[in-house]
């Protein structure tokens, strides 16, 4: 941190450390988009645990908006903070995975370049445990709109493709002693206006009005191949 950004976070005041007091530790550039907390169900209406979630598996939730669609996943090794940036060159860091090994992570599903979307009819965008035709690697999140491609297990950085910065992150805050997850902010480009500008006529066939409700209290989770009747493979 520079001498100027240390002044500057001194003097903001102890309204602001009493807040950051309840969230993790973030860089001074950082600026989560606190959300109302939704805690994570499985289908059964139950509390999701964390270690029920199946490794390199795709699981979908909607978080900040009933419309907008989340992946979780757990990937089976840790996911190490990152620094990463927006399209408009924005800094920040990425906490990294959460959960007893810190593999869990959460990413909004809009693909940042066409803002491709898993639906219940199709999905154009998914985790891959193997790599795709055009793919770089392994497990990736491909996109095969465009064949943007990113890295789970680093803040949804972009590969390769032509989208232009990294996927949103939902961040989640895991209770150790209940093993259960909370979404309650996201970090980095959102692209919730524009994902609501392009598809408000099918949005409001698919969900209806509540399309931009805040998600609040509860969000079911949901393996992709049981909300998804088609994930596409490219």
């Amino acid at each position: 941190m520079d001498r100027r950004s240390f002044i500057e976070s001194c003097t903001a005041g102890a309204a602001c450390i009493s807040a950051a007091a309840a969230l993790p530790v973030f860089a001074a550039d950082a600026k989560p988009r606190a959300y109302p907390q939704a805690l994570l169900m499985n289908d059964k209406g139950e509390p999701l645990k964390a270690s029920s979630l199946k490794p390199l598996t795709n699981y979908v939730f909607h978080y900040p908006f009933e419309a907008t669609p989340v992946f979780l996943l757990e990937l089976g090794k840790p996911a190490p903070p990152q620094s990463l940036s927006t399209k408009n060159r924005d800094a920040y860091a990425w906490p990294g995975g959460v959960g007893p090994r810190r593999s869990v992570v959460a990413y909004s599903a809009i693909c940042a370049h066409q803002l491709v979307y898993p639906t219940r009819d199709v999905s154009f965008i998914s985790f891959r445990k193997t790599r795709a035709q055009r793919g770089v690697q392994d497990e990736l999140i491909h996109c095969c709109a465009d064949h943007s491609q990113y890295d789970p297990a680093r803040g949804a950085r972009v590969l390769s493709g032509p989208a232009s910065q990294p996927l949103c992150a939902v961040l989640l805050a895991h209770d150790t002693k209940a093993d259960t997850l909370t979404a309650y902010a996201t970090l980095g480009g959102e692209l919730f206006d524009d994902f609501f500008r392009k598809y408000e006529m099918k949005l409001s066939l698919e969900v209806g009005p509540k399309a931009r409700n805040s998600v609040t209290g509860e969000a079911v989770v949901r393996e992709l191949e049981k909300f998804c009747r088609n994930p596409i493979q490219c």
